[in-house]
């Protein structure tokens, strides 16, 4: 007997011209994937949001009614385990920045293949983050943004202040072997330290620890 085949995810597709939408509808049909619905403005994205019965939405920032990034916060407030995805064709650090601190699980430019957006929609709703990661440096880069800090210790455990510096370094892009130079510490002490942070930030992976730091005021 046939084990039962997983059931597909169900993408929100939210863009004010309705060519891009009818090319992801036809990028993105079958592979596991159902397009559950499309968006043409804010407030469209918004309702169907709230109906809860979409698995991963994608965003583009510019909308006719309504601040891409306002959006994605309000989505993020109507259901925070709902992954957001921005779809756009916006390279600038800080936008990528303050997509970040307004909650996007991901962000990738348009044009990306169909094999890589499938992917990304497919990490996201694992709840992984996808990031390119020359354009995540960047953002975590930027000075244009103050980070919207939340209370150390706020439904996390704490960072220590040897944790938080390697917080840093993580975002920096660092391996564990560049950390391990510049902290004088034995590849086993940077593992044991890193896995130590993303216990405390509750996150699988490096890339969405540094989007944790960015969300919650940690890194600079």
């Amino acid at each position: 007997m046939p084990w039962p085949s997983e059931p597909p995810i169900r993408v929100l597709v939210v863009d004010d011209h309705p060519m891009v939408r009818e090319g992801l509808r036809s990028m993105l049909h079958g592979d596991g994937v159902e397009i559950a619905g499309e968006a043409a403005s804010g407030a469209e994205a918004l309702g169907r949001a709230a109906e809860r019965d979409v698995d991963v939405v994608l965003l583009d920032l510019e909308l006719p009614d309504m601040d891409g990034l306002a959006v994605l916060r309000r989505v993020r407030e109507i259901d925070a385990r709902l992954p957001v995805l921005v779809v756009t064709m916006h390279q600038d650090p800080a936008l990528v920045r303050r997509a970040v601190e307004a909650g996007a699980t991901g962000y990738v430019l348009k044009g990306i293949g169909r094999s890589e957006l499938l992917a990304s929609i497919r990490a996201v709703r694992r709840g992984e983050a996808v990031f390119d990661q020359n354009l995540l440096r960047a953002a975590l880069a930027s000075r244009d943004v103050a980070p919207a800090v939340v209370a150390d210790g706020a439904g996390f455990e704490r960072l220590s202040r040897v944790e938080l510096d390697l917080l840093r370094l993580i975002a920096a892009g660092l391996t564990n072997r560049q950390i391990g130079q510049r902290l004088r510490w034995s590849h086993a002490t940077v593992k044991k330290y890193v896995q130590r942070v993303l216990e405390k930030l509750d996150v699988q992976d490096r890339t969405r620890a540094a989007v944790e730091g960015v969300r919650r005021g940690l890194v600079d």
